[in-house]
């Protein structure tokens, strides 16, 4: 049976994804317009048409939207066609071959790209989203999701021994796309192939692996060893109330016309490394495994790294002789490490734009010395969800800062169906003045020495390996 191309599986609106291009772009120097999947002399083309999808009426512009994702996803029957090593290669290849003092393993996340592209080090996910298509299950029926492609899920697994597969449903923010797809989240259990080639040929000499370990779980529900289910995910709504609803969640249904009031989800009998964020801990053993120096970098939410990375920025800016009195507020996979760099933006990624991150973005600057310019970027998923913040309530983040405050590429009267801000945001961004030629890159041992000494994050120093 022929394999499926890697680009026409993986989805190209995750955070793995967008996070991996933007870091190869920033690595060789580059922009990321259009989340990395167009260049950039396509800007002012896509600009216009989502422009044109931001002025249909509400239910037909969420349609397109969820028609160009649908158009990503595989059919059903071609899971048993996705090659695990080949996905693993395409992710290799997006980066330029060279040598990197520190090479990333594990958990996506956006504080931790920028981190990545400032030394100069690559990055390689654990976790990747297969989009598979689905028509029978109703977006608040999980159970239904779980019975309509439990099938696909075991074919995918039965071809890829060294994958687990999670397999997630998250009907508030993902409500659109899983109208039409399922989301199968798979996280290799064994390192393959291709990243062991990746490391032995490209880590510089006396260079360090470190593991990305988000420490996040998530109520799940076993359906083989390596096959779990997941409802819900991290954003505005609460594990209690995807598993038992609750006032929120019944206005929530209501609101989009929702035979029920509370989802019908199959039981959990357990905990698993949330699907998106969290990190397999079975991968530790094959990296401690590959003879070279291994570090573990751990945290226990994905946005708890992002304060930590600021002030390693903001300290670095500062010891370069750099301003260090503006900050740039990143939402999900909307980011642009060159950009950021460019500009002397500090950055602060935001896990999603829901009410928990708009109070964590607030308790940042709560705790931080004044910043003369906020600029923040809003990603649009398309779904008034449960504890998404309002746009004015991002705006109002932004002017915190004492001279100039705002949301950039974002049109609030749309929002959160500004499909446009994909394109307006790199566009804002890239006029920001003045540029500056990009810092050096942060050494290891800088960062390594912030890292340590910041009680917010967990850093195990490398481990020398064993003859």
């Amino acid at each position: 049976m022929d394999q499926l191309a890697p680009d026409r599986t993986v989805a190209s609106f995750d955070s793995a994804t967008g996070m991996l291009r933007a870091l190869a772009n920033s690595l060789q120097g580059r922009d990321t317009p259009l989340l990395g999947q167009l260049p950039g002399r396509y800007e002012a083309l896509m600009s216009g048409a989502l422009g044109i999808v931001n002025a249909l009426p509400p239910r037909l512009a969420q349609k397109a939207y969820a028609v160009g994702g649908w158009m990503e996803a595989i059919r059903p029957g071609d899971a048993g066609r996705v090659d695990a090593d080949a996905l693993a290669e395409w992710v290799v290849d997006h980066y330029p071959r060279r040598r990197y003092p520190v090479i990333f393993v594990g958990s996506s996340n956006g504080a931790l790209t920028h981190l990545a592209a400032a030394m100069g080090a690559a990055w390689l996910p654990q976790t990747l989203l297969i989009p598979v298509r689905q028509k029978h299950a109703h977006p608040d029926d999980p159970a239904a999701d779980l019975r309509t492609l439990r099938s696909a899920g075991e074919e995918l697994l039965a071809a890829n021994p060294g994958l687990h597969l999670h397999h997630m449903h998250d009907a508030s923010q993902d409500r659109l796309m899983i109208a039409g797809m399922s989301y199968f989240r798979v996280k290799w259990g064994r390192l393959p192939p291709a990243y062991r080639r990746f490391i032995a040929g490209h880590l510089a000499p006396g260079g360090v692996v470190v593991a990305v370990d988000c420490g996040l779980h998530w109520p799940t529900t076993t359906v083989t060893d390596r096959y779990a289910f997941q409802h819900g995910a991290v954003g505005g709504a609460t594990v209690e109330e995807f598993r038992f609803g609750g006032p929120r969640v019944a206005a929530y249904l209501a609101r989009y016309g929702s035979p029920v009031r509370a989802w019908n989800a199959p039981e959990p009998d357990g905990t698993s490394p949330e699907a998106e964020w969290g990190f397999a801990a079975e991968l530790l053993g094959d990296l401690r495994g590959l003879g070279a120096r291994t570090a573990r970098l751990g945290f226990d939410r994905p946005e708890a790294l992002s304060p930590v990375v600021a002030d390693l920025f903001r300290d670095r800016y500062a010891a370069l002789g750099m301003r260090t009195d503006r900050l740039l507020v990143s939402s999900f996979l909307l980011l642009d490490p060159h950009l950021a760099q460019r500009t002397a933006s500090v950055p602060y990624w935001s896990v999603f734009n829901t009410e928990p991150d708009l109070r964590a973005a607030h308790a940042y600057l709560d705790g931080a010395a004044p910043y003369a310019e906020i600029r923040a970027l809003l990603f649009s998923h398309g779904v008034e969800s449960i504890g998404l913040a309002p746009a004015a309530g991002w705006r109002r983040l932004a002017e915190r800062a004492t001279r100039y405050g705002a949301l950039v590429g974002v049109d609030e009267r749309a929002y959160p169906r500004d499909f446009a801000s994909v394109a307006r945001a790199h566009r804002d961004l890239a006029r920001v003045r003045p540029v500056y030629p990009a810092p050096g890159p942060i050494p290891y041992e800088e960062a390594a020495a912030a890292l340590a000494g910041d009680p917010r994050v967990s850093w195990d120093p490398p481990r020398v390996p064993t003859p």
